[in-house]
């Protein structure tokens, strides 16, 4: 960062830090933090005997987390995997999830997180483009695997049962009846040619109780994810996070959280992960971070079911809770989600997507907590900005880079724009990738001779270094010469008291070469096209105002809860 001759940060140029709240600081050191293996087991043995994680009535504590976790490292090192070896996860949020994460890393090799709904397309292009030799899959979604392994170089597979730990009691396995568990296991059957080997989670962790642990010497600069970005600009890439990219930035995030959250010290606090862990944003803030604070991660496997969603909620008094639009639109509008006790919740954060107004609203009124909205990318280990955790209303704006955080608005010739003037955001920080997994060209494309990352977002920084997004560069619509960002269109739509969701597109019109079509959820049946053509003219100029406007029972989403729009455009 620039300094003056005194040692002083310049404000001049890092104007966000007068904004920053009383205790935070303008950088962080890594505290003698330097791997997520120092900074996990520091955690197990710190908070031993906390409860580490809840999930379908069974608590695991941060000992119980520990053992197991060395007990499937001591397994898998015993496969014969090399140090550096990708090991792929696929499953949904289960304590088995958090296991695995930190026995993969504890055995010297690298993580590799899939998503659980993938085709067997996307699951195979993953799979031999990490390289990976083992994967831990959920046996109810082993059938995708079945389609593709004899086309990748996995060697090693562990089946995890939704109900491993379940019947977890007192460090050890016992008999527990999950048949109707079963009953959702379709039949698969994993090809064992080749010496390639099938074995049950909870046998890999009896037969690594028998073993030890050899301890690996892992190095900051080691590989510790591949993060798989969506692809939505063409073939999925590996995201390459090293272990001081995502230690640095648990301590910048604990850093902005941890003034908000020592209102409520005095007992564990409990954070919700309803977002999947295999996304980055739940991984550091819910998993990680949660590790490093001694919280408990209050885990749901199957966010989507809203009635079964609150009813888990009912029983825990929850202090943080990590989410995006869709999810806190839709709780917000669940009658039984207002009627809990949220005495407790003092950070509601948003990210992956933009907070809009009315969801902002209505969620403050429901649960007395404002959201607060950040913003990062995988790339980035994820979090880059966000907004104040005291903050008490809406910016509409994604914050301020958080500590040891550069953000700079440039256009495509690479120069700094003027303040308040559009740009692509760019990222300079420790919580930087090191590229793209086996893909310089890639990388090359996106860092910058300075050190900045390229995000694609397109927004602009305010005076006091605030940033709103304008859009993705690829989302924008271009009318007769003029520029259209979907999210403006969304986010005033949004804010029509009949309208529940609404995403915008670009589609082609002879006239203007684009127009914007709007795809809208109803709140209220009685809301008519009329009614909505109406509002956009009171509310846009011509040239942003929806040529076609049309109503869906729902939008198409990504795992996150992200509203896909490609999938609104003619294939």
């Amino acid at each position: 960062m620039d300094r003056l001759p005194d040692g002083q940060i310049d404000l001049r140029l890092r104007p966000w830090l007068a904004e920053y709240p009383q205790g935070v600081p303008a950088e962080v050191a890594l505290d003698g933090q330097t791997t997520l293996v120092d900074l996990l087991e520091g955690s197990f043995q710190q908070y031993a005997k906390r409860q580490a994680a809840a999930c379908m009535g069974t608590r695991l504590t941060f000992g119980d987390i520990d053992r197991l976790s060395s007990d499937l490292a001591a397994w898998l090192q015993q496969q014969g995997l090399e140090r550096g070896s990708r090991v792929a996860l696929m499953m949904p949020n289960l304590p088995q999830y958090m296991v695995a994460i930190a026995a993969v890393l504890r055995a010297g090799h690298v993580v590799v997180n899939v998503n659980p709904l993938y085709t067997p397309r996307e699951l195979e292009h993953q799979l031999n483009d990490s390289g990976a030799q083992a994967i831990l899959v959920l046996e109810n979604i082993a059938t995708t695997l079945e389609e593709v392994i004899a086309r990748t170089r996995l060697r090693h597979v562990v089946l995890v049962s939704m109900g491993d730990l379940l019947g977890f009691w007192k460090g050890r396995f016992v008999n527990f009846a999950v048949r109707h568990l079963r009953k959702m296991v379709p039949e698969f059957r994993l090809p064992l040619d080749g010496g390639r080997t099938v074995t049950r989670f909870a046998a890999a962790c009896e037969q690594g109780s028998r073993l030890t642990l050899r301890r690996v010497e892992v190095k900051p600069d080691d590989v510790a994810f591949l993060q798989y970005t969506g692809g939505t600009t063409g073939v999925s890439k590996g995201a390459t996070l090293l272990h001081r990219n995502v230690v640095a930035n648990i301590l910048q995030t604990e850093a902005w959280f941890r003034p908000m959250l020592d209102r409520v010290a005095g007992s564990q606090l409990t954070v919700v992960c309803a977002l999947p862990m295999y996304h980055i944003f739940a991984l550091t803030i819910c998993y990680l971070m949660g590790a490093r604070l001694g919280m408990m991660n209050l885990l749901i496997p199957n966010p989507r079911d809203i009635p079964g969603f609150v009813r888990t909620l009912s029983d825990y008094r929850v202090n943080m809770f990590p989410a995006v639009n869709t999810l806190f639109n839709a709780l917000a509008n669940e009658p039984a989600f207002a009627r809990l006790d949220f005495s407790g919740l003092v950070v509601s954060n948003g990210g992956g997507m933009a907070v809009q107004e009315a969801t902002a609203k209505r969620w403050l009124e429901v649960t007395g907590c404002p959201i607060v909205e950040g913003y990062g990318l995988s790339e980035t280990s994820p979090v880059a900005t966000s907004n104040r955790v005291d903050s008490t209303s809406f910016s509409g704006t994604i914050g301020v880079p958080i500590p040891s955080t550069e953000i700079a608005i440039r256009d495509d010739e690479g120069h700094d724009v003027p303040v308040g003037a559009p740009g692509e955001i760019c990222i300079r920080g420790p919580q930087v990738m090191a590229g793209y997994w086996q893909r310089p060209d890639e990388t090359e494309r996106v860092m910058t001779a300075d050190g900045y990352f390229k995000s694609g977002d397109v927004g602009v920084m305010d005076t006091r270094g605030y940033v709103r997004i304008v859009d993705r560069k690829k989302d924008m619509i271009l009318v007769s010469g003029f520029n259209v960002y979907p999210t403006e269109i969304e986010q005033v739509v949004s804010l029509h008291p009949g309208v529940l969701e609404c995403a915008a597109i670009g589609m082609p019109d002879a006239k203007s070469g684009e127009a914007v079509k709007l795809f809208v959820v109803k709140k209220d049946p009685s809301l008519s096209e009329d009614d909505l053509a109406s509002y956009c003219r009171e509310n846009f100029t011509a040239y942003k105002r929806p040529r076609w406007i049309e109503f869906r029972d729902d939008l198409p989403k990504s795992n996150v809860g992200k509203i896909l729009r490609r999938e609104l455009r003619p294939h």
